[in-house]
């Protein structure tokens, strides 16, 4: 991976993280945060990709996640920093088959340990790795 990537994903995160609180896409986050020089063609048909169907799947990852995070009842209830990760994640994981899993899973934990809290990460490697093994094992790709 490259450290393009890695920005490509801090990005991501960040129109992610503000969806979560407006549950609408943002047109004008989105191209001022795709103004950073160091973002290839790649990076960032990679985010617009991911952002818009992170939004577009929204209810189903968010219920893939709750169906793994023992004492959560909802998605409300988990911390935006975490989910943010997880949401970027659980996305990847089920409509990105080029992303190898153990990145994907590997970038969030990094994520949550830059911009959530540090007992965080634990937690989100369990959750995606159960949501993981459900994805290989029934071909998700909903």
């Amino acid at each position: 991976m490259t450290m393009s990537r890695k920005n490509a994903r801090e990005t991501l995160y960040k129109l992610v993280f503000e969806y979560l609180f407006t549950k609408e896409l943002n047109e004008q986050t989105e191209e001022l945060l795709l103004l950073d020089a160091s973002l290839s063609d790649d990076d960032k048909e990679y985010i617009r990709g991911c952002y818009n169907g992170i939004a577009e799947h929204f209810d189903q990852l968010t219920n893939d996640i709750v169906k793994y995070t023992t004492g959560y009842s909802s998605v409300d209830r988990l911390v935006k920093g975490d989910l943010t990760a997880m949401l970027i994640s659980a996305y990847e994981l089920a409509y990105c088959p080029e992303i190898p899993a153990s990145v994907s899973i590997s970038e969030a934990v990094e994520l949550v340990k830059q911009f959530s809290t540090s007992k965080s990460s634990g937690f989100v490697n369990g959750v995606l790795a159960s949501i993981n093994k459900e994805v290989r094992e029934h071909g998700e790709n909903h």
